[in-house]
Order: structure tokens, then sequence, then C-alpha cells
């Protein structure tokens, strides 16, 4: 059994019991606590010993869960998973090394159990040319202006703003998201269909309750983002991988499969990058409308683009209620702040409201943060922050994408570069991308596979993997390619070579197929 979750910081920010216990839980299994095929109690035992309802302790469960971290198995329990090679271990926040390493010096962990031989805390990897998919550049942040309406706003005579607030969010930045929503999104909505909270994951869970009348069926992009098919599953929702095309999901897969809710990222699709042309789209509302289901359309990426004009939102497309919109700042500033939010369809929206009543829940996105980005908003400072981003990400997208040429020649294809904050690279080699990984590692370069987000990912000549370019330094980004490069170039194969080692490694049949297509 676990013991009860130590105090977190300031700076460590969860702000709410089931953050908590998410958090202490993930560093422990990030650090070996709790190792592989470790038996977690169940929800209502920890519960118990953590002296908390239900609800938090289910919550952080589900979020494990949706990050695959542990894994739920049917009439056994919770277990630890194993973390994907491609990522290797992750590191832990330095505000959470204090207080592990005085656990570590005593042989104590504050989530242990008493029957896990506590293990030492890896060291914190450093790499000198760190491509890492989902990291920010918060060079051109503009902190003192968000320091001054913070402080504008924490003051004696705004001590309610310390109390809880309304469960949907705070009015005034509700507003200010649809008109933002509006004018560059083309998102048609109200503020009173706009729901607020501190993480996506949470919103999934909101919604997937709101949708059972809709059937337990639902159709996911393969590949895809796992957020959202991870989460429906935990809560009883079977999940129907649909294989994509070069316009994005097919909709004649998406007939086939009886689901009549399909999540799609029509923008800017994760990870490979394709962009929905009209047609395709047209063709999904169609459907959405044939079947009275519902699109959750995830926006990820809609504010960076880098090739031709933003791509306006699929919600606003026609005038329909099928489509949920998904949304946040994380990526536009920092997800620190932890502000995320939908869009619901107004047929939804009493559906959302019974059953707020029904679970007593509360705003889980602070109310500081809130009203900071809603002053942020309101005074113009982030339509400037955006355009800024975008001018800094496009330069460090083109720099990428030009080195990458230039280095690796007719040995690599680039996939996904027209937006967001990574593309794929794809080489051919006869190593297993683990091997790829490593290599890159002893260089100093940090990489990951892209397998990671396909359903059933398939044995293949074509290595790939995500680069992100948001978080690492300008000047940096060539030599790092070089590099990668270099520490690959023993292993890498031409095109022209490729069907001839697929031979040895595939059959015949596989290399007429590969010989066809090339």
């Amino acid at each position: 059994m676990y013991h009860l979750p130590r105090p977190y910081t300031a700076s460590s920010k969860p702000a709410f019991r089931y953050m908590e216990i998410y958090e202490t839980m993930k560093q422990d299994i990030i650090s070996g606590v709790l190792p592989e095929e470790h038996r977690l109690p169940s929800i209502r035992k920890q519960a118990e010993f953590l002296s908390v309802s239900t609800t938090p302790v289910e919550l952080a469960y589900q979020q494990l869960i949706a990050e695959g971290f542990i894994e739920s198995r049917p009439r056994k329990g919770y277990f630890v998973v194993k973390l994907p090679e491609s990522y290797g271990k992750l590191s832990l926040n330095s505000s959470f090394s204090e207080g592990q390493e005085q656990n570590q010096r005593t042989g104590r962990s504050p989530l242990a159990s008493s029957a896990v031989e506590p293990a030492p805390l890896p060291k914190r990897k450093d790499w000198t040319y760190d491509f890492h998919l989902s990291k920010n550049d918060f060079s051109p942040f503009p902190f003192s202006i968000w320091k001054r309406l913070f402080n504008q706003l924490f003051q004696p005579e705004t001590g309610d703003l310390l109390f809880y607030g309304e469960a949907q969010g705070e009015a005034g930045l509700r507003q200010e998201i649809a008109s933002y929503l509006r004018q560059f999104r083309g998102v048609v909505c109200h503020p009173d269909r706009i729901v607020i909270a501190a993480e996506q994951h949470l919103l999934i869970q909101f919604l997937g309750q709101m949708l059972k009348p809709y059937g337990n069926a639902v159709a996911v992009e393969d590949p895809g983002y796992r957020i959202i098919p991870a989460t429906l599953r935990a809560i009883g929702y079977h999940v129907h991988p649909i294989s994509l095309d070069e316009e994005g999901l097919r909709p004649d897969l998406l007939r086939l499969s009886s689901a009549r809710i399909a999540s799609v990222s029509p923008s800017h699709q994760f990870p490979l990058g394709i962009v929905m042309p009209l047609t395709r789209r047209l063709e999904l509302l169609e459907w959405a409308k044939e079947t009275d289901g519902f699109l959750i359309e995830d926006d990820y990426g809609g504010e960076f683009r880098y090739q031709g004009k933003p791509v306006p939102s699929l919600q606003g497309l026609l005038p329909n209620d099928h489509v949920i919109y998904l949304g946040g700042f994380s990526q536009v500033l920092a997800p620190d702040f932890c502000i995320h939010y939908m869009v619901l369809p107004e047929r939804l929206v009493p559906s959302f409201h019974e059953m707020r009543r029904d679970i007593m829940f509360e705003a889980s996105a602070s109310r500081i943060h809130q009203r900071t980005l809603q002053l942020f908003m309101q005074k113009g400072y982030f339509e400037k922050h955006v355009r800024r981003m975008r001018n800094v990400y496009r330069k460090k997208n083109q720099q990428l994408t030009a080195s990458i040429r230039n280095h690796f020649g007719s040995h690599a294809d680039i996939l996904g570069d027209s937006a967001g904050l990574h593309i794929i690279l794809e080489v051919r080699s006869p190593l297993p991308e683990a091997e790829l990984i490593a290599l890159a590692d002893q260089a100093g370069v940090r990489v990951s596979s892209a397998a990671f987000f396909w359903n059933k990912p398939e044995e293949r000549i074509e290595k790939r993997f995500m680069i992100g370019f948001g978080g690492i330094n300008m000047d940096l980004i060539d030599e790092g390619i070089r590099l990668l490069r270099d520490s690959w170039a023993p292993h890498l194969l031409w095109l022209t070579l490729a069907p001839f080692l697929a031979l040895s490694m595939f059959g015949s049949s596989r290399v007429i197929l590969l010989l066809h297509i090339l």
C-alpha cells in the first residue's frame, strides 16, 4: 500500500488532489521504485488508505493509463507497464529531487509499497542536441507582462479568486476564447458551449460520459495520438483504429466500423502531419450527419502552420451540431498553465450540466491562471505572442528540414513538415529503431521512435523517428542533424538498395510489392 503523497511545493505545481497522486505515482514508476509488472492496490483500497474519496484516485489511475504508465487488466487489477524504449527513462522534475533524495537516503518513498525495494534515481540525461517532440521555446515568452497581470490579480482584495470558480471555467476567459476561435480558427461557438479544464484527459473523460447514449464504440486515427483512445477505452469504449491515406482518416473504413463517434485531427494529423483537404472534411461531416454521430476534432497544432494560409477548423465549415472541438494553450503558451478547453455542440450542453450536477465536480484549472490569461487576451498580448511564436517556429522548421536534406540527402524522407512542432524523419536501415536511437544517444542527440503511435507497428525497412524542433536552440539544429547522420551513416541504405536488403529480411513476395511501389 502507498504512503500519503508528499506535499507539493508551489513550483512543482499540481494543485489538485488527483494530480498529486498521479504525479507521485508517475515519479515512482519512472525512477523504478514501482517496477514493471508491479500490481497496484484497487481504487477503493488506495482511496481508503489515503483517506480520500475514490474520485481523485480513479482520475489519477486513468491519467496514468492514458499516458501508458499503467494498464488495467480485466479481473486482475492495475499493473505497471514497461516504458517505451524510444523515450528511455523520463527525467524527473528538479523540484522533486530534494525530497526524493532524502527518501532514497532513508530507504523510503512517498508512494512506494513497503514490499518494494527502493531503486536509486536515474541520473538526469542532458542531451546537447535535444529533439524532443513536445518541448517549447520559452525564450520569447513575455515574462514581465504575464507577471504584471498576475500580480494585478493576486491581491488581498481579490482573495475570492482563491475559492472555487465556475465548474465550466471563468466566464470572462470563455468569452475571450470564443472570440479568438471565431477570428483565427473559424470555430462557431458561444461562451456557454465552452468547457475549461486543467487536463485534456479530464475533458475527454467528461466527453466519454456524455456520449454514452450514442454507443460505446469510437473510431480513431491509426497512427494517432493515444490520449483520446486510451481514455475512452478505460471507461468502457470499444476503440476501432482506422487506417489513413494521403488525405487522412478513410471514410470507407469508418463506415465499416459501426462507430458513431470518431476522433480526427484534420488541421495537422498527429504524427504524420497530414492536412485534410476540403473534400475529405465534407465526407466526414456527411458521415456524422447520416449516423447522427459526432466528430471529435483535436486541433492541437492549428496555430502553427508554415506553408500556405492557416486551415480553418472542421467545426465551423458547415452549420452542424456534430463536431466537438478540442484545444488548449500548452503549445502556444506553456504546459504549466494547465488550461485546456472543448467546444460542445449545443445539444450536448444540457448533458454536460446534468453530469456536472450529478458528480459535483469543481473547476480544475487554476482561477488565477484563467483570469491572467483572460487579461492577456483582452489586452492583445496573446495574439501578438502567437504571431511571434509562429515566426520563431517557422524559422526552426525551415532550418531543420534544410539540415536534413543537406546532411541526409537521398538517405531520408521528411513527413509532416507543414505545421506543428515536429517532423517525421524516415530512413532506411536494417537496424532496429532501438539500436539507431542508442547510436544517436551516444552522439548526444535525442530522438524518439514514431512506432509508438501505430496501433500495430509492423517490421519494416523504413524506420520513422519524431524530430521535435520546438525546444532546441536554433543554432544547434544543423550540428545536431549532422551528428545524427554521422552516427547512423554506416547503417543507412540508399533508396535503390532497399529492395535487395528487403529480400533477405522479408522474403520475395514483399520485395515484389516494394519494387512495384518504387
